[in-house]
């Protein structure tokens, strides 16, 4: 006879996620065993796997919790009707707004996307490509002179990703600026008005 699922099945896996992001952020996917998420969630190694096949089990959906939200929120975005520059604004706005309350799991897809099986990884990096290609699409209809050069639509791109990725590494959302202040800035530095 089948095992039913306990009621609370779907918050116990979000909580093992959720522990998992935290604790591979700071020590590292490599870093990290699962007995230390075991701890972390205050339960055994023998409930994670029940839960998770495995340790990269884990890091996948830690990783698509975290992808999986900004590429909603570019599709939300690109069923607007509003102006290409006013869809950027917003979708940056909410990059960030995700960004600063993901701030482990954005620090964990961008350093530990090598640990996962082949299948996975192009899964992730599938769903990076469409996120990267909405925004450049978005880029492009914003500054038309970039619509007709590929690379340097592409080199703004990427370094319109390159200034939001990373401000985990720096931003504190208790600080002076704003999560939209750096919004604003990031939009004017590709897209100056």
């Amino acid at each position: 006879m089948a095992r039913t699922q306990a009621a609370d099945y779907e918050q116990r896996r979000d909580a093992i996620v959720e522990k998992a992001a935290d604790l591979f952020a700071e020590l590292g996917f490599r870093g990290a065993s699962v007995n230390d998420l075991a701890s972390a969630c205050n339960t055994s190694k023998s409930l994670i796997y029940h839960y998770y096949p495995s340790k990269e089990d884990v890091l996948y959906a830690v990783m698509l919790s975290h992808i999986d939200q900004l590429v909603d929120d570019v599709d939300v975005m690109l069923t607007e009707e509003s102006a290409p520059r006013a869809k950027l604004d917003r979708l940056l706005h909410r990059f960030m707004m995700h960004y600063v309350g993901a701030a482990n799991r954005q620090k964990v897809l961008l350093n530990d996307l090598a640990h996962l099986p082949s299948d996975k990884r192009a899964s992730i990096v599938a769903k990076q490509r469409r996120i990267v290609d909405a925004v450049q699409g978005l880029l492009t209809a914003v500054s038309p002179q970039l619509a007709d050069d590929s690379v340097a639509a592409r080199v703004h791109t990427m370094l319109l990703f390159g200034m939001i990725n990373w401000t985990h590494t720096w931003f504190d959302p208790a600080g002076p600026a704003s999560a939209d202040m750096v919004a604003d800035a990031a939009l004017r530095m590709v897209a100056p008005d």
